[in-house]
């Protein structure tokens, strides 16, 4: 894998995930209550061997450049590196990010230095576990110039994605950008030639790109310059690359969720507490995932009543009660909260002592936390918010979707999202 260059694509400004991305990339998210989005491709990498690492984005990249750099340090006697590349105008290339495809061909130039025979191109905002080596041997095994790693899905949800067509040699010759009807039953395929045994391929007739792909170099190179005017991988280069390069597909039949929207970032966050065995689990010794190492204290808990939930470091928890809820590192919650089906991102930072409001008294300012006797229910609450006493946060209207960005808060999908560093006065009822 020495020979592989790994590219992660940070994507676009996030809009599906605002408010969560109002100051920081997408793959900058926080995730599981203490790593970040961009965790998991970049462990999968070191995990496979593959150390040397670009991620390409361009909207609110300062925190995500930080986490990178604080987190992945590799050894002086080492090549290996994970560095940002962001959007920036040349005089060849006036323009900033025009998709996918457009984000490496404006950096080609620098990839092209490094001597590798393949280029490994990876999303950032996807949570899942996958060797990668086993990956790339099979895109050499079969000559493949491209090959997609691709999902096998039921009818049901085949639909919303863009699905494609393989002959009996996995080769794909088909793509289709969410059929339906006559259309969709053309592209059912027989998945037994990836891998199903007879019975998944029944209940799984479809196979869907994950937007995980390896290239030939010389592949890549070729695409990019040869089709200026195609700007994105999924929809345009390899599409229209299937009649003349060996585009191949590679099943992945494991837990995969694209962490795209408000909901699925709620759902897949909030997956990891199931009991016995979570979709996803972050307990795996092969195969661990890194972040950034803070070294804080303990956890402590006081008199508090947990369930189904999973608490990050340094939080302190007073007679309270937690159920099916993440809660983020150095969080803080008071007596007599109540916090359910909920997702807490935690803090950035400590309050000094002096600073905290106890036994009652009354401050000026609501102290970073959940204040004393606060209902949170079905939220996200983003990192550093200040949510005073007797508050509740249960979308009580059961509103669909609003925005109330001047009162720190929106509703994605019927769940409430506090807005990072926002203040929720005492006594609010959301």
């Amino acid at each position: 894998m020495k020979k592989v260059l790994g590219i992660i694509l940070g994507g676009g400004a996030g809009t599906r995930l605002y408010p969560l991305t109002k100051l920081r990339a997408k793959p900058a998210v926080p995730l599981a209550g203490k790593y970040r989005l961009i965790d998991i491709p970049v462990s999968n990498c070191i995990n496979a061997d593959i150390n040397k690492i670009y991620v390409l984005t361009q909207f609110n990249s300062a925190s995500l450049n930080r986490h990178l750099t604080r987190t992945y340090s590799f050894s002086g006697w080492s090549d290996g590196f994970v560095e940002v590349l962001a959007a920036q105008q040349t005089a060849e290339s006036p323009q900033w990010f025009q998709g996918t495809a457009d984000a490496v061909r404006q950096y080609l130039w620098l990839m092209q230095e490094w001597d590798v025979d393949e280029y490994i191109i990876l999303s950032g905002d996807h949570l899942y576990r996958m060797d990668y080596s086993l990956f790339i041997e099979r895109h050499r095994e079969t000559g493949a110039d491209i090959t997609l790693s691709v999902v096998p899905i039921d009818e049901k949800r085949a639909s919303s994605f863009g699905l494609m067509k393989i002959n009996d040699s996995g080769r794909v010759v088909d793509f289709c950008e969410k059929p339906s009807g006559a259309e969709l039953k053309q592209m059912q395929v027989d998945t037994t030639t990836l891998g199903l045994t007879p019975e998944e391929a029944r209940r799984k007739p479809y196979i869907a790109s994950m937007g995980i792909y390896v290239f030939k170099k010389e592949a890549l190179i070729d695409l990019l310059q040869k089709n200026p005017e195609q700007t994105d991988f999924g929809k345009e280069i390899i599409p229209s690359s299937a009649k003349d390069y060996n585009v191949q597909a590679y099943l992945f039949n494991e837990y995969w969720e694209d962490i795209g929207t408000i909901e699925a970032f709620y759902d897949a966050n909030l997956a990891l507490t199931q009991q016995p065995t979570p979709p996803f689990s972050f307990y795996d010794e092969k195969a661990p995932i890194y972040t950034r190492a803070r070294y804080l204290p303990p956890t402590k808990l006081l008199n508090c009543k947990i369930t189904e939930s999973m608490i990050g470091e340094g939080c302190i928890l007073k007679n309270c009660e937690v159920s099916h809820s993440v809660l983020g590192i150095r969080s803080r919650i008071e007596s007599g909260c109540k916090i359910e089906d909920s997702l807490l991102m935690g803090a950035d930072y400590y309050e000094p002592f002096a600073e905290r409001r106890s036994g009652g008294e009354s401050l000026d300012k609501v102290p970073i936390g959940i204040g004393e006797g606060t209902t949170i229910r079905r939220a996200i609450v983003d990192k550093n918010a200040r949510i005073g006493r007797n508050v509740l946060i249960l979308n009580k209207d059961r509103i669909e979707e609003s925005n109330r960005e001047k009162d720190g808060f929106y509703i994605r999908s019927g769940i409430v999202v506090i807005l990072k560093n926002a203040v929720i006065p005492d006594g609010m009822v959301i």
